[in-house]
């Protein structure tokens, strides 16, 4: 007797940034990175037939696991107001380390930069922190990072975009 594996694919979503694995559609072709509708309207499926059920970071493929990075940062660059505001609303945790210090490659001098530099007023976005504060380069891939080490990590003491 023979196991019949059937296809399957992963999607993080972008709001929440849960993972799912999915079952395409017979014939459908998915790309990585793609945008995939999986709501309840099913006339709005062009491409997911179901979801099979929610994941966590270690069931990802090591395939899955390597792009997500770049999908990661797709979703960051696509809203950037929406993540701009972790740089102009983060406040210290204690009196001894920043929130901001959470996010790899920031430590406390960056940190303590950017906090007093937005003194000055907020930053607009990516390109606006990154002229202001310059030992930030790439600001969406730390934001990145940080959501990739939160889906990872469910021992992580403190969140900003992924949910418990």
């Amino acid at each position: 007797m023979h196991s019949r594996r059937e296809p399957v694919c992963y999607a993080v979503g972008e709001t929440e940034f849960k993972l799912f694995e999915l079952e395409p559609k017979a014939g459908a072709i998915v790309n990585i990175g793609e945008k995939v509708y999986i709501g309840k309207d099913p006339d709005k499926r062009s491409i997911i037939a179901h979801v099979k059920r929610r994941i966590g970071f270690q069931e990802l493929t090591n395939a899955a696991q390597s792009e997500l990075e770049f999908v990661l940062i797709d979703i960051v660059k696509s809203d950037p107001q929406r993540f701009i505001r972790i740089f102009n609303e983060a406040q210290p945790i204690n009196r001894k380390k920043h929130l901001l210090e959470e996010l790899p490659g920031v430590g406390n001098k960056s940190a303590v930069a950017i906090f007093q530099e937005r003194r000055n007023g907020v930053y607009k976005d990516f390109e606006d922190l990154t002229a202001r504060v310059p030992s930030i380069k790439h600001p969406e891939k730390l934001i990145s990072k940080r959501i990739e080490l939160e889906l990872a990590d469910d021992n992580l003491k403190y969140r900003m975009f992924v949910a418990r």
